[in-house]
C-alpha cells in the first residue's frame, strides 16, 4: 500500500502542478474551468485505456510467459522511474515555465481554451500512464492485493490533489525542490526493489544466473510476510533471503541513478561557471 500511495502522490502531485501553473496564469479567463476539467478526464481516460490492455495482456500469458511479462513491466517501470527522476532534477524548472507561458498566451488570446485543454490532458494522460504501469509493477514485485492497491492510490491521489490545491492556492510555502528532492530519494529505492524483484523473477524461472540463493537470512527477525516485511517489501524492495543477482539489481539501479542525477545537475553549474 505505501509504494502505490507513494507513486501516485508523486505523479498526481506532478500533475496537479502543471494544472495549477495553467489555472494561476489563465485567472479570470471565461470558461477556462470546463476546459481545464476535460482535459482532466481525457488524460484519465487515456490512461484507463493503457490499464485495460495491460490487464488483458497479462490474463493471455501462462506458466513461463507470465513471469517473463512480470518482469519486462517492472524493468520498464524501473528505467521510466529512473529516467523521470534524472529528467525532473534537469528539467524541472524549464517545465514550470513552459507552462507559465502557455497560461499566458492563452490568457492574451494567442492560444485558445482548447490548446491549453490539449497540454493538460496530454500531461495527465501522461502522468497517469505511468501510475498504470508502476502499479503493475508494485503488484507484480510485492504480491500486493488489489484492495491494498486502491487503498494506497486512493489515498495518494487525495493528498496530491490536496498539496496541488494547496501550492496553488499558496497556503503553503514548502519549496517544490526540497518536497522531490524527498520523493526522488523514496523513488530511487523503489526502482531498486522493483529491479531486484524483476531479476529474482527471472532467476527462479532460470532465465537468469541466481549468483547465489539466500545471501543473508533475516527472516526469524523481520519475516517478509509480515506487515513491516511486506510494507518494506513494496517500498523498498526488502527481501529476507535475497539472491545474489537480486543483490546486485538493487545496488546498480541505485548507483546508476545516483550517478546520473549529480551528471545532469552539475552539467549547468559548470556550464555557468565556463561562461563567468
Amino acid at each position: 500500500m505505501l509504494g502505490s500511495l507513494l507513486i501516485v502522490f508523486r505523479e498526481v502531485l506532478e500533475a496537479g502542478l502543471i494544472v495549477g501553473i495553467v489555472l494561476a496564469a489563465t485567472e479570470g479567463i471565461r470558461g477556462r474551468a470546463a476546459y481545464v476539467a476535460g482535459g482532466i478526464a481525457a488524460g484519465v481516460a487515456g490512461a484507463g485505456l493503457i490499464a485495460a490492455f495491460a490487464g488483458t495482456i497479462s490474463n493471455a500469458l501462462s506458466g513461463n510467459g507470465q513471469e517473463v511479462f512480470n518482469a519486462t513491466i517492472l524493468c520498464v517501470a524501473v528505467v521510466m522511474l529512473g529516467w523521470h527522476t534524472v529528467w525532473m532534477a534537469s528539467h524541472g524548472r524549464e517545465m514550470a515555465r513552459e507552462m507559465k507561458q502557455m497560461g499566458r498566451a492563452v490568457a492574451a488570446g494567442e492560444k485558445t481554451l482548447f490548446a491549453m485543454a490539449t497540454v493538460i490532458a496530454v500531461a495527465v494522460w501522461r502522468e497517469g500512464a505511468e501510475v498504470v504501469l508502476f502499479l503493475y509493477g508494485i503488484a507484480a514485485s510485492s504480491g500486493v492485493s488489489a484492495a491494498g492497491l486502491l487503498v494506497g492510490g486512493a489515498l495518494g491521489v487525495l493528498g496530491g490533489g490536496a498539496m496541488s490545491w494547496l501550492l496553488y492556492r499558496g497556503l503553503v510555502a514548502i519549496p517544490i525542490r526540497h518536497l522531490f528532492a524527498v520523493t526522488n530519494t523514496l523513488v530511487s529505492l523503489l526502482a531498486a526493489g522493483m529491479a531486484g524483484q524483476a531479476a529474482a523473477i527471472l532467476a527462479r524461472a532460470n532465465l537468469i544466473p541466481a549468483w547465489g540463493y539466500a545471501l543473508w537470512d533475516t527472516s526469524g527477525v523481520l519475516p517478509e510476510d509480515s506487515l513491516v516485511g511486506r510494507s518494506l517489501k513494496a517500498l523498498v524492495g526488502y527481501s529476507d533471503q535475497p539472491m545474489g543477482v537480486q543483490v546486485a539489481a538493487y545496488v546498480g539501479v541505485l548507483v546508476a541513478l545516483y550517478v546520473a542525477r549529480r551528471l545532469v545537475t552539475h552539467e549547468p553549474a559548470r556550464a555557468a561557471v565556463a561562461r563567468t
